[in-house]
């Protein structure tokens, strides 16, 4: 399907020695936090096996390469969960894009190659122009996880997405230009682990390319960066009023802070509406979906079931033609038999 996996010799496509800020997405137990570790090269985020999710809010951690290249990692709680309420969605998301101050330079939506794809990932998924923007798919990356479970079974990534790979993955896989990766998040090989984050960043940096060199902005970080930079001109502009008192400038600051976290409230709520507008309607159009294959369903059934009908009713009436014919020839013979017995003898 000409996916874009990144495997045996690569080159590392950097625009520039610079900050990159990643974020991770993706359903709880497919293994963000660990992708995040391997990515930072220590157990910076809190990581389990388990279904049960260990990060309950969005975290940023820093690492700097030996190249000098600054990678911020921003971890996010199960987004992808269907438990996860639009209300605590669009909190997490307002706080992740305060995060990435710089703007956002690729979205890694983490997969698993242990697990099935639902369908709750692949609406969640398709909810991600709601949550950051129409131009996310420019910026995503797929991270499959579970590469030592491909490896046991002697499979590579490539055997997996063309053999076991649904179709809606694939679509998704095309939104993003078919970039993808695979990683081994329990290797304990340096060399394994340094290969793969640098697979990795490789994509980070072509997205980079393919995208003018910009970070990823849209309305909302712009307007969460307007808001963050009136607030600390603000703040230092009182700092700098000798005329007022301590316990003015104490007041001034805490109306300037007040109106700030107002203007986040704002907009979380307006994310919120959009996610629940977008739930709905993709909860709607799943339904339609559903009862559209349940009646072609029924109609194939009874299409089936007048085959079969059909194919009885032949069967019958050759059955009865057979029965017929095996009874015309029995008769004669029967009578035959009959005659010689009843003959007088002379």
């Amino acid at each position: 399907m000409g996916e874009r996996v990144i495997d045996g010799d690569w080159k590392p496509t950097s625009p520039s020695i610079g900050e990159r800020t990643v974020v991770l997405l993706g359903r709880t137990g497919n293994g963000k936090s660990a992708t995040g570790n391997s990515i930072l090269g220590r157990k910076a985020f809190k990581a389990s096996a388990g279904s049960s999710g260990v990060t309950i809010t969005c975290e940023m951690k820093t690492t700097v390469l030996k190249d000098g290249q600054v990678v911020n990692v921003i971890d996010t709680p199960g987004l992808f969960d269907s438990s996860a309420g639009s209300e605590f969605v669009g909190k997490e998301i307002v706080k992740c894009i305060g995060l990435a101050k710089g703007g956002i330079h690729a979205v890694l939506v983490v997969f698993s190659a242990r697990n099935r794809f639902s369908q709750e990932e692949e609406a969640a998924v398709h909810r991600l122009p709601t949550l950051f923007g129409k131009k996310i798919f420019d910026y995503m990356i797929v991270v499959f996880t579970g590469g030592d479970y491909l490896e046991d079974n002697e499979k590579t990534l490539e055997d997996y997405l063309g053999h076991e790979c649904p179709k809606p993955l694939k679509e998704i896989l095309q939104l993003c230009d078919n970039r993808c990766v695979l990683f081994d998040n329990k290797t304990k090989d340096e060399a394994k682990r340094t290969e793969q984050v640098g697979k990795l960043l490789s994509l980070v940096n072509s997205v980079i390319v393919q995208n003018g060199g910009q970070p990823y902005t849209d309305e909302l970080l712009a307007e969460l960066k307007r808001g963050a930079t009136e607030l600390r001109d603000q703040q230092a502009e009182v700092d700098s009023l000798k005329e007022y008192s301590k316990q003015e400038i104490s007041k001034l600051m805490g109306q300037m802070q007040e109106s700030y976290e107002d203007q986040i409230k704002r907009i979380t709520e307006m994310v919120e509406s959009e996610l629940k507008e977008t739930t709905t309607r993709l909860e709607q159009q799943l339904a339609e979906e559903q009862a559209a294959r349940l009646r072609a369903e029924e109609v194939a059934q009874l299409a089936q079931m007048k085959s079969m009908k059909f194919k009885l009713g032949v069967l019958r009436r050759r059955l009865r033609s057979a029965l017929r014919n095996l009874i015309m020839g029995i008769v004669p013979v029967f009578d035959l038999v009959t005659c010689r017995h009843n003959v007088p003898s002379a």
